[in-house]
């Protein structure tokens, strides 16, 4: 009798081959109804039964071998199952079915092929075992013949194709090419499945689930990531029973998850388990980052559409979009909301609620907010000049407001705007360290500072690694040395990158060649098998290494810093300002011109900070120059020239630091590995002596090129 998985969700069927072929169709076929969450649709239900009756004609030729055979297996990174999976002689078989079709789309050999590079990288008892692809349209009249492993080395097959008839004599090939592999372990079907997923695959799960669940990596991270979680929430429930307000601050290192973790607070809070919100406990996640809130809002959406669409439930995208903007917002919107409620002009430097403008409530004052706040990228909120100046203007999203005299940084506006509930609240600030990309960015001092001179009475809960020298220039211990109200906590720092599944290293590394520091080669040793990064000088090189690596579904793209000129020579364009060029650049097809698989329009450190690829090229422009043992900043002026960026003024401090700052995100933005491409220049003279390119001279490239050469970065 074939297992019914009622102590698991991991498959909806699965049994040997003996007991697959001793039941009839229609008691596997309950199996899988009984088992599927929710009322399968039609189609999904006659699928199933023809591929039972398929599946049966393929196994009758091995019937005394000992074999597994599972349906609708889970892939939770990608949300998926697949179709059918076959275990014989050591060799996986991942099946997927397009029933009643003639065509073979190439949508839907990336599918399969997704399906067994996620068992080569995360599933446990698959990663030493041959996997074999294969997508099969039912009615189409030919099959593969050419069985090829991948060139990647990784055991996994290339797709094949066939249709009904074809099947058994592809699975008689492989395994007449394949004889001697060894065994499958036995307790494949719960292996453990360790997955890494993007951000915008790890929302996905999360906003349609209601639970972080399988979408961390390794058994360690995932007891990091809940640890903070757990923290968060324990805050959370603290400030609730108490009538406090609270503030935390969550620090890791890029890739570490800080954004998922500030999602997963969100949900958790709104949702508490229950499958609709809880009224007035809700969270909000916010940020900056227009492209960052665009991506995942359109994707989430779109996402959320489909599922609703395949439940035949009667819902409009736009309906989609809608929820999920109250649940992720841009920062600047949720704060023009109260700068609406405020008393206009104000007064001796002093906000206040105009209560012609806003409802007092018995409970909870003017509770025009959330009780939970997660700011994203805390550390670029604005300065108070850069606030001020702006509301001067009355460039408010909403209106046209203006504030003049405006008494406050944005982070204290924010405080202040949660101060206004008058039962409790919790901000969560999300920190990344080193990554003020913008002018106009307080960093991390500017919270602390409001909170010492103006909140005194919130509880202050800290990463303890918030004292280190890229938060605050290492001034945290001497900002709060005299705040009563301070907790440390090792609990609300994410030490390990989940972005890089090959390279936990990589943001060491990275930190270090930024640095200028000794180690810098011995981390690249460590990290180059698992994560290759390479170097070249050739842009059509960098594409090319770039279109040999990625597979299925993979992304890939080129990176430049906003600093960036000279890129155009090389066939490169920036992608447009715009957070709808962003959403195309990294939600669509890989057919579609405007997707970043193109490599036609690179994107800046703006448009992709806390999103993430899977290979990347960086295209190292002249704007920081490897010189004489340390870096060089330059700006250039548009026209003819580039001009060198001294620390004369604080402006261009700033503008030196922001610029380390926009490398450092671009260089661990890959999953998978990169490429680093540091152009040749122009060294060619015209007759009459002058140079054909005075702003692309080779002396430009040549120290950064030797200096990442001398890390021991192989050239391709």
């Amino acid at each position: 009798m074939g297992e019914l998985m009622n102590n698991t969700p991991r498959c909806l069927y699965n049994g040997d081959f003996t007991s697959f072929l001793y039941e009839n169709i229609d008691s596997i076929f309950g199996a899988l109804c009984d088992n599927y969450h929710g009322d399968a649709l039609t189609t999904t239900r006659e699928a199933w039964k023809e591929e039972i009756s398929i599946i049966k004609g393929v196994l009758s030729n091995y019937a005394d071998k000992n074999g597994q055979v599972i349906f609708e297996y889970d892939i939770p990174r990608l949300g998926k199952r697949i179709d059918v999976v076959l275990i014989l002689k050591g060799i996986v078989f991942c099946v997927e079915f397009k029933v009643g079709e003639s065509k073979i789309l190439e949508a839907d050999i990336d599918q399969v092929l997704d399906y067994a590079l996620d068992l080569k990288n995360f599933h446990k008892f698959s990663q030493d075992n041959l996997i074999v692809p294969i997508l099969v349209a039912t009615n189409y009249r030919n099959s593969s013949t050419d069985i090829r492993m991948s060139v990647y080395d990784d055991r996994v097959v290339n797709p094949l194709v066939t249709g009904e008839a074809g099947i058994s004599n592809l699975i008689s090939k492989i395994l007449e090419k394949y004889p001697n592999e060894p065994e499958v372990n036995p307790d494949w079907i719960i292996s453990p499945y360790a997955p890494t997923p993007t951000i915008i695959e790890a929302a996905k799960t999360l906003y349609e689930s209601h639970s972080v669940e399988d979408i961390t990596r390794h058994e360690a991270d995932k007891v990091s990531t809940d640890a903070t979680i757990a923290y968060l929430l324990d805050v959370i429930q603290k400030s609730k029973a108490n009538r406090e307000k609270s503030i935390c601050f969550v620090t890791g290192v890029p890739g570490a998850g800080k954004t998922l973790v500030g999602l997963d607070v969100a949900v958790r809070q709104t949702y508490q388990g229950q499958d609709k919100p809880i009224e007035d406990e809700g969270a909000v996640y916010l940020s900056g980052n227009g492209p960052l809130v665009a991506v995942l809002t359109e994707a989430l959406a779109k996402d959320n559409y489909q599922k609703c669409r395949e439940r035949s439930e009667n819902k409009k995208l736009s309906d989609s979009r809608r929820e999920v903007g109250k649940f992720i917002q841009i920062i600047h919107r949720y704060r023009d909301n109260m700068l609406a409620k405020i008393k206009n002009p104000v007064e001796n430097g002093v906000l206040e609620i105009d209560p012609e403008k806003a409802v007092k409530l018995a409970e909870s004052g003017y509770g025009e907010v959330e009780h939970v706040a997660i700011f994203d990228e805390a550390q670029r909120s604005w300065t108070h000049k850069r606030l001020a100046d702006y509301l001067k203007r009355g460039g408010t999203y909403g209106n046209k407001l203006k504030v003049p005299n405006f008494p406050m940084s944005e982070a204290a506006f924010l405080i202040w705007s949660l101060d206004q509930r008058e039962d409790w609240a919790t901000i969560i600030c999300l920190v990344g360290g080193g990554q003020e990309i913008n002018t106009g960015e307080a960093g991390i001092s500017e919270w602390i500072n409001a909170l010492n001179e103006k909140f005194p009475h919130w509880n202050v809960y800290i990463s303890s690694k918030l004292t280190e020298a890229e938060y605050a220039e290492g001034k945290v211990n001497e900002l709060l040395e005299k705040n009563d109200k301070v907790t440390y906590s090792d609990n609300l720092h994410l030490a390990v990158s989940l972005r890089s599944y090959r390279a936990e290293k990589l943001s060491a590394f990275v930190h270090a060649l930024l640095a200028i520091e000794p180690t810098a080669a011995d981390l690249y040793k460590e990290i180059k098998d698992k994560y290759p990064i390479v170097l070249t000088r050739d842009m059509e090189k960098a594409k090319r290494w770039l279109h040999d690596k990625v597979r299925g579904t993979e992304r890939t793209g080129v990176l430049i810093t906003k600093e960036s000129a000279r890129f155009k020579p090389l066939g490169i364009h920036v992608l447009p300002s715009g957070d709808e060029k962003a959403v195309h650049w990294f939600l669509e097809d890989k057919i579609d011109t405007r997707a970043s698989n193109y490599l036609e329009d690179a994107a800046t450190e703006i448009q992709v900070q806390g999103l993430e690829l899977d290979y990347t090229c960086l295209l190292w422009d002249a704007d920081m120059r490897y010189e004489n043992g340390e870096w060089r900043f330059y700006r250039f002026n548009g026209q003819t020239k580039w001009v060198e960026q001294t620390s004369t003024s604080e402006s261009k401090q700033d503008l030196m630091k922001y610029m380390l700052n926009a490398y450092r995100v671009l260089l661990t933005r890959a999953r998978a590995g990169m490429v680093i491409c540091v152009p040749e220049g122009n060294g060619n003279k015209n007759p009459s002596g002058f140079w054909e390119d005075s702003t692309r001279l080779p002396e430009y490239y040549n120290g950064t090129y030797k200096y990442l050469k001398s890390l021991g970065i192989e050239e391709i």
